[in-house]
């Protein structure tokens, strides 16, 4: 909220509304007349929070679409804020039948739209064990991807891959232990399948340069980030940025400190970044001319 600097009246965009935790803190500071756009590809997650954010009226507008369609929704409107929360939800990791988490065993599913789209059983199943191996490097930095792959082409072959259960443990016994105290051997594994399936790096920078291009003089985007693929391609489009009249808000990503971490274990990989838009837009005579 200290990055994004909300004021009253201001028009802000939560891309990846998620349950709308962020949403509300927004409309709350931006009151009595701040207006927010809320963006989520998840249906289900997106009608929980338009119910959660009922009592804000018509200052709060609800669309099911892909933060990267943001441009298109404000129609030439200039946004004084807009968030990004990337990654997985809170709500779709605690959702077995969802099929994000090993956790609690589910359909291997993985879609953060369900209305279409292959699904994580798809690519595990129906994948060559080459690629698979290679996207598992890809997106999860996983070193022995190779060997995982090559353990689930074999399970496969007796019996297809149907759950997040049978998955976990396949990739258990055939990854090394991780060398993080904590973290389960098919985190990685399951963070690639997953980036794949929703397509979460696919155009990430030019949609950030997209985004950035929607703010008013002194706006501001803020992102945060959860693993290194994502935080990087975020560093490094907003260092760029930063020589095109934006100015960055953090030199260095910001952490969670240590209390945060207790209370949410889950922020502990979040990296949160920000820049502001300097330069006055051009006058109405001068873009006709």
């Amino acid at each position: 909220m200290e990055l994004l600097a909300v004021k009253a009246g201001g028009l802000y965009v939560d891309g990846t509304l998620g349950l709308g935790g962020h949403a509300a803190e927004v409309l709350l500071r931006s009151a009595p007349g701040g207006r927010l756009l809320g963006v989520d590809r998840d249906g289900e997650t997106l009608a929980r929070a338009q119910a959660a954010l009922a009592g804000f009226g018509p200052r709060a507008r609800f669309v099911q679409a892909d933060f990267r369609e943001v441009p298109a929704l404000l129609a030439g409107d200039r946004a004084d804020g807009i968030l990004l929360d990337l990654g997985v939800s809170s709500l779709q990791l605690d959702t077995a039948e969802r099929g994000f988490s090993f956790q609690a065993d589910g359909p291997l599913d993985m879609r953060m739209d369900r209305s279409g789209g292959e699904t994580a059983a798809e690519v595990v199943n129906r994948t060559r064990e080459a690629d698979l191996a290679d996207l598992i490097y890809k997106f999860g930095e996983e070193r022995a991807s190779r060997r995982i792959a090559r353990a689930i082409t074999r399970a496969r072959e007796r019996a297809p891959i149907r759950t997040t259960g049978e998955l976990a443990e396949i990739v258990r016994r055939a990854a090394p232990r991780s060398r993080r105290p904590g973290l389960h051997p098919a985190t990685r594994t399951f963070q690639a399948v997953r980036i794949h399936v929703n397509r979460e790096l696919e155009g990430l920078s030019p949609a950030l340069e997209s985004l950035a291009a929607c703010l008013a003089p002194g706006g501001r985007l803020v992102v945060i980030a959860f693993h290194s693929l994502e935080d990087r391609e975020v560093k490094h489009t907003f260092r760029g940025l930063a020589s095109r009249g934006y100015r960055l808000l953090t030199k260095k990503p910001i952490r969670p400190g240590e209390e945060e971490t207790r209370g949410n274990p889950r922020a502990r990989s979040a990296r949160l970044r920000g820049i502001a838009r300097e330069e006055a837009l051009e006058r109405p005579d001068q873009e006709a001319a």
